[in-house]
């Protein structure tokens, strides 16, 4: 069940629903919250807008290569496994 959550996200108090616990919430909270700070930090002044789309690009290309890690990982997993249970058969034979 999704419950209401209170953030504070570029000086703007909103109310956001989520199935997560509130400690998550508050950790995503966190996150955007520091991402927009280092973005602002890389580009002063303009627009504020410049600020999100350099935060959304730092986030999506850290995503982006968990999720590709992620995949490396699994398959090495798999290869594991495969040849275990190679390994395993030919034993049993």
């Amino acid at each position: 069940m999704k419950a209401p959550h209170r953030i504070r996200v570029l000086g703007k108090e909103i109310t956001v629903k989520s199935t997560a616990s509130p400690q998550h919430v508050q950790e995503v909270e966190s996150l955007v919250n520091r991402k927009l700070t280092e973005a602002q930090a890389l580009v002063t002044g303009g627009d504020p807008q410049v600020h999100v789309i350099i935060a959304l690009m730092n986030l999506a290309e850290t995503c982006i290569t968990l999720t590709q890690d992620l995949a490396v990982q699994e398959r090495g997993h798999k290869e594991t496994v495969e040849r275990l249970v190679r390994r395993i058969e030919n034993i049993l034979r």
